[in-house]
């Protein structure tokens, strides 16, 4: 039982991984974006084949002059062999950008494939590649927000995300 309990954890702190890993890139976090991976990792993306460093440098960039951007994981197989696990993670990736003077909603969707290694005492990715099933891009139509302008917007390093002290009723 003892092992299928620690299995069962370290499947939670692999999900937490991914999910860590969105949030990096949705919020534009440097660090925390590298803190998911292990000291000799390797990103595989086609279009950028490196260490997490330069990986990171490069997908923070490319997102930085987007509008919004939000990472989904979903399905999330991992299986153990060893001291090593591997995982097949679905994604959703929504983009909004301008072009030409129009916004512009892009998806991608795929699976990240990646093999996870325990470093001081922590999961972590050692390798990662996103592989592309499919992808949509069109017009944005979203005028809700012009017609709701007291809504609270994500935003990128300085959303409400990174505090705790704003989760409670004003006084």
């Amino acid at each position: 039982m003892e092992d299928v309990l620690q299995r069962v954890v370290a499947k939670q702190e692999i999900y937490e991984l991914s999910c860590r890993y969105s949030r990096g890139l949705d919020r534009l976090d440097r660090e925390l974006l590298l803190s998911v991976f292990t000291e000799g990792a390797y990103c595989e993306y086609g279009f950028i084949n490196s260490n997490p460093t330069l990986f990171v440098d490069y997908a923070l960039n490319a997102l930085s002059n987007h509008i919004a951007n939000q990472h989904m994981v979903g399905n999330h197989l991992i299986e153990f062999e060893g001291e090593q696990a591997f995982g097949e993670i679905y994604f959703n990736a929504y983009h909004k950008f301008e072009t030409g003077g129009i916004n512009q909603d892009m998806i991608i969707a795929g699976r990240y494939l990646d093999r996870y290694e325990i470093e001081d005492g922590q999961w972590k990715m050692a390798y990662r590649s996103e592989r592309v099933d499919w992808s949509r891009s069109e017009p944005s139509k979203d005028p809700y927000f012009a017609n709701a302008p007291k809504t609270l917007l994500g935003e990128r390093q300085s959303d409400a995300v990174y505090r705790r002290d704003n989760r409670c009723w004003p006084e």
